[in-house]
């Protein structure tokens, strides 16, 4: 009788567990849909506000990425598009982390901010997020070359961060 109780004690457990977490709301994020049901987007280079070189380039690139893997909407021109996605690079700031003297760094942290919206073939304003920001730490090489390769490795991979936070932003559903 014991071993009857225990097994219908677990799989009421389990039957509790599984109308919990299917009844509680709980959704991957990215999974709405786009503003308006846009389903054509155009996306334009990002402009740059900051010293860092290139990183328009950087940053549009992933975000165009990110939209064509999760296939919510066709990138196309901005003449054919439902909507178009703009941004600005606010900033590109770069900190210290550690020393290995005390003139000496050994590590710094590059935070970059963006600001970002999209805006329907009318000119209205469908969706904005404002200070969408991320940060990679690298490594101060004893060069001033190595240091900077160091620098647009850490600059690849926040954009990258940078694109999935817009995508996620833009397509919640709350």
């Amino acid at each position: 009788m014991t071993i009857f109780c225990k097994t219908a004690f677990k799989y009421c457990l389990l039957a509790f567990c599984l109308i919990f977490f299917a009844s509680c709301g709980y959704r991957f994020s990215g999974t709405g849909q786009l503003p308006s049901a846009v389903t054509s987007i155009a996306i334009e280079t990002f402009e740059n506000r900051t010293g860092e070189i290139g990183i328009e380039s950087v940053i549009t690139n992933d975000v165009i990425y990110e939209f064509t893997r999760t296939g919510k909407a066709s990138i196309t021109g901005k003449k054919k598009a439902d909507a178009v996605l703009k941004g600005v690079i606010r900033s590109a700031s770069s900190s210290t982390l550690s020393h290995l003297a005390p003139y000496e760094t050994a590590e710094r942290r590059i935070t970059v901010t963006v600001d970002a919206e999209l805006v329907s073939r009318s000119g209205k304003v469908l969706w904005s997020g404002n200070s969408v920001s991320a940060s990679e730490e690298y490594t101060v090489a004893g060069d001033k070359l190595a240091t900077e390769q160091n620098k647009k490795s850490a600059v690849a991979r926040l954009s990258g961060r940078l694109a999935q936070r817009i995508y996620y932003r833009m397509t919640d559903d709350f």
